[in-house]
This record gives structure tokens, C-alpha cells and sequence, in this order.
């Protein structure tokens, strides 16, 4: 399979060049040259696959020209090595929960796709020497990738984070690692770091010194395997249900919503998706007027959503070509603090289910806008628990910390305090090459 960009101007890329390499030449994105189909016989007989059955169907259709069916097979089972139970909340409303991973969030599954694959193609082309991945984090893309990638040998982990921008417990889970994890701490917000990450992949001079790639989700391999939790949501439902499923997506960079979409074209059931936003409702103002206008990220109780200018729009505007082809598979909603605050309370109070303030936005926006007959599947993106203040606060309860959350608390914060300039990170990254 090859891979081109979504500006249209650097040249088509293998798999190997686009998963190691993270972003074109161009600056676009990479998409892959053609969506398959899966067969019919594979969607009607979903009900009757393990999670890990399905999973490498799904890859396969992705990455099988590319990788050895045994070697894809050992890949997507290691990497689900946990489940993503569907839990009805309320009649016709379900939680998809993402976060039984590693470190209790849904990257988790897209984060350790990507460390083994990112390892198979290195030994595949003998690659020498150590690949850098770098990584902005608002919150649990870092926690993800730097577990899933935690003693990988040849590959160096750098995450940039905003200071003072993503929960404490958050921030344990990827300063306090050591080994082949280093965090910086930024001062500015997740814009800036994604832009220092950006950045150093545009700078020619520095590529030729070092072998980078990034692992948010403008990687291929960390965004494309999160389809593989939306097929198997589809599983876990009766067959008669799916001819009018809705699924909502919390929706920050925009690359967990792309997933589900590419799934969508593979032949996922799914009858429309909704985009639930926090404050920073860039892609939801686009839906309603047509006009998209990135600007700086406001800091909300959903951090994890706190992104002014998504990625991954440049891929949806690739798929759709215009505004109108959008709007016919994508509506959208948008909540403040207060409202996710009381629908975090409200929730508990009617359903006894406990929300994290993502999951909330998600829950909310199927509560407002499913029509009757329809069925809704909303994302559980991360364990409450890693938002324990705003959700004991938010529901009046004491929920408890998971025991693997807790190990992360007692690590020590090892991590490089950064201004928001580019020369710096920089230097830092050549220094670490020597």
C-alpha cells in the first residue's frame, strides 16, 4: 500500500517511509491510496469473532501488503492484550470503554499498535541507530505512547507537554519513566507543543542528523489501528440494533473521529457520527458555517480536548472534498465546564455510571441529539480516576484510584523545563544524539 499526502506535493510514501517518517515533506498528512472494503460475509459475521479476530481483519486490509500475516497477527494481539467492553448507561445509550488498557485510556491501543509495527519495520529494513519518536501530549497521548514504548530498544521518546495543562495524575504516568522516556515540560499550551513537534520535522538539517518520527495521531500507525475498538463495539451489539447506531467521539485532535470514519468506509454499520467538543469548538463552528478558522486553545476540565487547530481535519477534508459531504456524516456539539460538571453530576444521580469529563461531552451530545429509534454508542476515553479532583468534586462522591493508576503516584518527576522556542528544543535533541 502506498501513502500520499494530503497537500499533494511530496511523493507517495511505503508504509515504512510514512511510519517512520510521521509527517510528508509537504507538511500534509499521510492517507492511505485506497480505503478497502471488507467483505460482507467479515460484517455480518462480526457477532461471532473474538475482538482480536476482528482486529486483524481490520489490519489486514491496512497494513497486509506490507506485513507478514504472522507478524500482523502477533502484533494486534499483543497489542490487545485488554478488553473495550460496550456498557449500556441508560436505555438505548452505551459507554465504548477505552480505558482497560495500561494507562487506563484509549490511546493505549493505538500507542502500542504503533511501538511493535514501528519495531517490525526497523528490523525489516535494518535500520541502524536510534529512531526518535517525538510526541505533544494535552493529556494521554503521552502516558500512551511513552508506556507503549518504554524499553523498546532503538527508539528514544520524547514527549512534550503544557505546563500546568493536564492532570497531576496524568503527568505521572509519563515523567516519572526514565530509561528511554524523556518529558518536557513546556511553557505554553498543547498548540505549541505540536508546533515545536512539527517543526523539527520540517528542518531538513536536523533530519539529516536524526532519524525522527512522531506518534501522535498524524502517524498512520498510531491513529488507523484505533478502528479496530469500533468494529468490535459493533460486535458486542444485537445485529438488528445497528441500521440506526450513532456513535459520538470526544473530539480534540481529531484522529480517534477519523478512525471510526475510515471504519465507515471499510463497512462498519454506522448510520452518522457526532463530534462532541468542549470550549474549543473549531471543527463544530466549521459544521455549522463552512468556514474552519483554527485558533489558541482555551484550558478546560476535558484537556484531553483542549486542541485549537486538529490535525486530523486535513484527513475528513480529504475524505469528503466539501462541506456538504461532511455534514451528511458528521454533526457536532459543544459543551462548557458547567455543563460537563452537571452532566457529569446528573448522570451519576440517574444512572449510578461515572463519567470522566470527556466521556460527559460524548454522553451529552447522544442525550440532545439522538433521534427516536436511533441507538447511541458514546467514548469512555480515560478512567474517571485520572480526573479524580474534578469528578469527586463534580459528583460528590470519593471514587478510588486504580492500583496501576496509583504505582505511577509514587514515581519521582523526572523531566526538562522548556520555554516555548524552537531553537531549544532543538539544541535538546541534538545534544541527546550524541
Amino acid at each position: 500500500m502506498k501513502y500520499y499526502s494530503t497537500n499533494k506535493t511530496a511523493p507517495l510514501a511505503s508504509l515504512a517511509k510514512a511510519v517512520t517518517q510521521g509527517l510528508a515533506e509537504d507538511r500534509g498528512l499521510y492517507m492511505p491510496q485506497q480505503i478497502k472494503q471488507l467483505p460482507q460475509r467479515f460484517i455480518d459475521g462480526l457477532q461471532e469473532m473474538s475482538f482480536q479476530d476482528i482486529a486483524f481483519g481490520v489490519a489486514e486490509a491496512f497494513f497486509g501488503e506490507d506485513v507478514e500475516a504472522e507478524d500482523l497477527r502477533r502484533i494486534v494481539d499483543d497489542t490487545l492484550s485488554f478488553p473495550c467492553p460496550l456498557v449500556e448507561v441508560e436505555a438505548g445509550i452505551y459507554a465504548l470503554e477505552l480505558f482497560h488498557g495500561p494507562t487506563l485510556a484509549f490511546k493505549d491501543v493505538g500507542a502500542r499498535f504503533m511501538a511493535r509495527l514501528l519495531q517490525y519495520v526497523n528490523r525489516s529494513s535494518g535500520q541502524t541507530g536510534t529512531v526518535n519518536v517525538l510526541v505533544a501530549t494535552s493529556g494521554d497521548t503521552g502516558s500512551a505512547v511513552a508506556n507503549g514504548f518504554l524499553g523498546v530498544e532503538g527508539i528514544h521518546v520524547f514527549v512534550l507537554y503544557p505546563k500546568g495543562k493536564v492532570s497531576p495524575i496524568q503527568e505521572c504516568q509519563f515523567t516519572t519513566l526514565g530509561r528511554n522516556i524523556t518529558a518536557i515540560e513546556v511553557d505554553g499550551v498543547f498548540d505549541d507543543c505540536q508546533r515545536l513537534v512539527k517543526q523539527a520535522f520540517m528542518d531538513n538539517d536536523l533530519r539529516r542528523q536524526l532519524t525522527l518520527t512522531s506518534a501522535n495521531s498524524i502517524n498512520v500507525a498510531r491513529f488507523l489501528p484505533q478502528a479496530f475498538y469500533y468494529f468490535n463495539a459493533c460486535a458486542q451489539l444485537p445485529r438488528q440494533l445497528l441500521s440506526q447506531l450513532v456513535i459520538c467521539v470526544p473530539s480534540g485532535n481529531f484522529g480517534n473521529l477519523t478512525a471510526a470514519l475510515f471504519g465507515q468506509r471499510m463497512g462498519m454499520p454506522v448510520k452518522r457520527f457526532i463530534a462532541a467538543n468542549n470550549a474549543n469548538d473549531i471543527v463544530f463552528q466549521y459544521l455549522k458555517t463552512g468556514h474552519y478558522q483554527p485558533r489558541p486553545s482555551v484550558q478546560t476540565l476535558a484537556n484531553a480536548m483542549d486542541v485549537g487547530d486538529p490535525s486530523n481535519f486535513a484527513r475528513i477534508a480529504e475524505m469528503y472534498g466539501s462541506w456538504d459531504e461532511v455534514r451528511q456524516h458528521i454533526s457536532g456539539a459543544t459543551y462548557s465546564d458547567e455543563q460537563i460538571r452537571h452532566t457529569m453530576r446528573q448522570c451519576y444521580e440517574q444512572t449510578g455510571y461515572i463519567l470522566d469529563p470527556h466521556g460527559a461531552c460524548g454522553y451529552q451530545a447522544l442525550k440532545d441529539t439522538l433521534q427516536p429509534g436511533e441507538v447511541g454508542i458514546f467514548c469512555e476515553t480515560a478512567h474517571p480516576a485520572k480526573f479524580k479532583q474534578v469528578v469527586d468534586e463534580a459528583v460528590g462522591i470519593c471514587i478510588d484510584i486504580p492500583d496501576r493508576l496509583a504505582a505511577f503516584m509514587k514515581g519521582r518527576k523526572q523531566s526538562v523545563s522548556m520555554k516555548n522556542n524552537y531553537d531549544d528544543f532543538r539544541q535538546l535533541l541534538v545534544d541527546s544524539g550524541k
